[in-house]
């Protein structure tokens, strides 16, 4: 195999596209062959609901055929698409393993599927070499096993709860080496390649925990049609086109709000998660943890005033009221002598690991809340559900696996936990005091300026022709405070001008204006909602429709101006989490638009930002788990009609 990619890599270096007097086909179609390499590995030892074999198999390997029809578009040199339909051998051969009678055993499987695999093709103007990607389904067609034991007869059957259909994906590259002449319509190409299918979705058998990884190294031959290029009598001077400069769309959001104070009613949802420490079973000290006596006069309520002056009107004293989580615990099932709850731990290090923390929590409820212990249930796994990490995963694991060293609290009693929210901890009713919040920022949006733009700044020019200048930039957005344009003048008119440089070495003006006023030392008040996501997209939006609907939407009246931020941790590429906190962002902004719209009010101005992994914006900073949790959020925050 790797003497097959080496060859791939240094043809790919020795051949440049022809340009022949024929133009390339649009449309390819033929036929590949190939071998898979198959890698099996997990647990099998149930085969079908007639033999359970005594001793389980783990690993195999084995070689099997490929075949398919194919069909290419490639309207261009670079982007293009590739579908493959046919038979995908699956089969491999087990690691032989020894019964308790001391007798060999071995297992062949023979499980093939036909497979439907469409693919985007990425190729190159002056190389034969493209790469491919794209999702995989396989429809399963044969069951077959065999299964030999020394000292009884063998056995080929057919396995037992076999998936009907495995959805799965596929990476690989090949080079296109053509057979036909360069002036010849009629095209004819030889393509070998290589591919990589994972483990992941590639689980045969809806039970047990057996799990396919494949490597393909075959030969495609495509058929395709050319059309003659017209030829010119003399060589004809052309002047050089101008460079065509890609636009960019520049936009301003003045202050929402002119008011330096704004007290916020906040419903805080509460994680039901508690993390531990690594090498301890102990409840870390960051958590708030009473005496006997101390608990019997506490009361959720207690939490109601958290400060939190910071520019988002998060941090300190939201984390204080998630550090009672406990506590709070302790007063929901004392005020509710029926409820119950289930503490699922979770640990790298294993069950027994992870029922410790869990049983570190249950004797703090037990003995300091009085709570019965039978009403509180325990247990232990590897794996937190839902994880943090994600199979296969390689990148920043050390935050990942803090965030799965914890304990779910579980319950289905109302009482203690909600639906809304991904059955997280009903929310604690606080309130906040925000001093020159986000929404008195001037905002300044580039579209796309990660992709096309190098850096941007900004000149603000007065209407005395004074210029301020802010930057170099290089996100898609940046805020700046009202006050810091506005400085000692009380208000004005402001003439914006974004200079950007482009990748590409040119350079784009362009201009609009805002008008800005001195904030009025008023105070006002509002209302705060939050949901949180699990890690990357393992919570829809769609879970919050609901809460959404029924909660936050009846709280907007007519006039109202509903802010909307979306954000994310730090864990992984900041272009990702941008795009990704955006968009969990404009879906609540449509889901709470429908609900004021099915009620038959309007005149609603929204206000939606996504703010990716931002520093200068996250709600908290990202060195704990809980902290993380929180930053995976999107803050609704319904100001007052003036």
């Amino acid at each position: 195999m790797q003497k097959f990619i080496i060859c791939i890599l240094m043809v790919s270096f020795a051949f440049t596209t022809a340009k022949g007097q024929v133009t390339p086909p649009i449309w390819w179609y033929g036929v590949s062959g190939a071998a898979n390499f198959n890698f099996y590995t997990g647990t099998t030892q149930n085969l079908n609901n007639s033999l359970t074999v005594p001793t389980p198999f783990h690993k195999g390997t084995g070689v099997r055929p490929y075949a398919s029809i194919l069909v290419e578009y490639r309207p261009g040199p670079v982007w293009g698409g590739i579908l493959n339909v046919g038979y995908d051998g699956l089969g491999a051969k087990f690691d032989g393993v020894e019964a308790p009678c001391n007798c060999p055993a071995d297992l062949t499987s023979e499980l093939s599927y036909v497979s439907i695999e469409p693919s985007l093709r990425l190729g190159f103007k002056t190389s034969s070499l493209y790469f491919f990607a794209g999702p995989s389904v396989a429809i399963n067609v044969n069951k077959g096993f065999a299964y030999t034991q020394l000292k009884q007869p063998n056995t080929n059957a057919d396995f037992s709860s076999v998936n009907s259909t495995i959805f799965s994906g596929q990476v690989g590259a090949g080079f296109d080496i053509p057979l036909s002449a360069p002036n010849s319509e009629s095209k004819v190409s030889l393509s070998p390649f290589i591919s990589y299918h994972p483990y992941f979705g590639q689980d045969p058998r809806n039970i047990e925990s057996l799990s396919i990884t494949t490597v393909r190294a075959g030969i495609a031959l495509k058929f395709g049609k050319g059309h003659k290029a017209p030829v010119q009598d003399q060589p004809v001077a052309v002047a050089a086109a101008p460079v065509v400069v890609s636009d960019v769309t520049f936009t301003v959001r003045g202050p929402i709000n002119a008011l330096p104070v704004h007290v916020v009613s906040e419903t805080f949802p509460v994680l039901n998660s508690v993390f531990f420490d690594d090498g301890s079973t102990a409840i870390p000290s960051r958590y708030i943890l009473l005496t006997k006596e101390q608990a019997i006069g506490f009361k959720e309520d207690q939490l109601q005033n958290a400060q939190s002056p910071s520019g988002t009107g998060r941090s300190a004293g939201q984390l204080t009221v998630y550090h009672n989580v406990l506590n709070v615990l302790g007063d929901r099932m004392r005020a509710n002598p029926t409820a119950t709850v289930s503490l699922e731990g979770s640990s790298a290090q294993g069950p027994k690991d992870a029922k410790e923390f869990a049983e570190s929590i249950k004797l703090y409820l037990v003995t300091v809340f009085e709570i019965d212990g039978s009403r509180i249930s325990t247990h232990g796994s590897f794996k937190a559900h839902p994880s943090s990490e994600h199979p296969g995963g390689t990148k920043e694991l050390v935050l990942l696996r803090a965030e799965n060293r914890r304990v779910d609290i579980e319950s289905k009693s109302p009482e203690l936990l909600v639906e809304a929210g991904g059955g997280m901890m009903k929310p604690v009713q606080i309130i906040t005091n925000q001093e020159n919040p986000l929404d008195f920022d001037v905002v300044f949006n580039v579209d796309s300026a990660q992709e096309k733009v190098k850096s941007w700044s900004v000149n603000a020019t007065d209407e005395r022709g004074t210029v301020q200048h802010f930057g170099p930039f290089t996100g898609n957005q940046q805020g700046l405070p009202a006050a810091t344009i506005l400085g000692d003048s009380p208000g004005g008119d402001y003439k914006i001008t974004m200079l950007a440089e482009l990748n590409n070495g040119s350079t784009v003006t362009k201009e609009t204006s805002v008008h800005l006023l001195r904030p009025d030392p008023m105070i006002t008040n509002g209302s705060r909602y939050s949901i949180v996501f699990d890690f990357d997209k393992a919570k829809s939006i769609a879970e919050y429709d609901k809460f959404l609907t029924t909660i936050v939407a009846p709280l907007i009246v007519d006039g109202a101006t509903v802010t909307i931020h979306g954000h994310t941790d730090i864990i992984g590429l900041e272009t990702y989490n941008q795009k990704l906190s955006e968009e969990r962002a404009q879906q609540t902004q449509k889901i709470i638009e429908r609900a004021i719209a099915n009620s038959g009010r309007d005149h609603v101005k929204f206000e939606t930002t996504g703010f990716g992994e931002d520093a200068n914006h996250s709600p908290f900073d990202n060195n704990l788990p809980e902290e993380r949790f929180y930053n995976r959020t999107v803050i609704i925050d319904i100001a007052p009609v003036k």
